[in-house]
């Protein structure tokens, strides 16, 4: 059994494939992500993303892979609300998520819309980011039922296609120059809440 990396441990290999990726999506594009490219990106001998990853799919599942931890540790496992916290501990968790995105991880954005759209020209890619993703739609449905829902899986939809649409303005959109301070996002997500859970 493979123990448990802690969060000062190098990178590994995998994982430095995966930042390179992301990086060469951010300043390049998908032109510019390719297995060469990695390798000079990464610091690595030549060949070492081909050994990794042998095809294109390969190394787009890598990025996708990659991303999803990176995303996955914008807000830290103790910083997340229980499900039955209740509004108000959802609000505040959703507009600090939000604030670190669009503050910190503006790149990481731009590296999941890059992914998402080749998705769209690439079915076995589609089926990869999608299952991908989901492990992120549990958890908002949860926390929605917990905050007093009584349709949780309608209302997380809403709630994340109202985030995703905030993200994308503040980030690639024509509001990329004006991001929301903290305060800002809490009203908006606190109005949003109200307006869904009927409060």
């Amino acid at each position: 059994m493979t123990a448990a990396r802690t969060p000062d441990a190098p990178p590994t290999r995998a994982e430095r494939i995966g930042d390179a990726a992301l990086d060469l999506l951010v300043e390049r594009g998908m032109r510019g992500l390719t297995h060469r490219a990695v390798d000079e990106r990464a610091g690595l001998p030549q060949g070492s993303t081909s050994n990794h990853a042998r095809t294109r799919q390969a190394l787009l599942e890598t990025a996708v892979r990659r991303q999803v931890e990176r995303e996955a540790a914008v807000l830290t496992p103790d910083e997340l609300p229980a499900a039955d916290a209740g509004p108000e501990a959802l609000v505040d968790a959703l507009a600090l998520a939000l604030h670190r995105y669009l503050t910190d991880h503006r790149a990481l954005l731009v590296s999941r819309y890059e992914l998402a759209l080749e998705a769209t020209r690439r079915p076995e890619l589609r089926a990869f980011f999608d299952s991908a993703g989901s492990v992120f739609h549990g958890p908002v449905t949860a926390m929605m039922a917990g905050a007093g829902s009584p349709a949780p899986e309608r209302h997380a939809l809403s709630l994340i296609a109202w985030c995703e649409g905030l993200m994308f303005s503040c980030a690639a959109g024509s509001f990329h120059a004006a991001v929301p301070a903290l305060a800002e996002l809490r009203t908006g997500f606190d109005e949003l809440l109200r307006g869904l859970l009927g409060r």
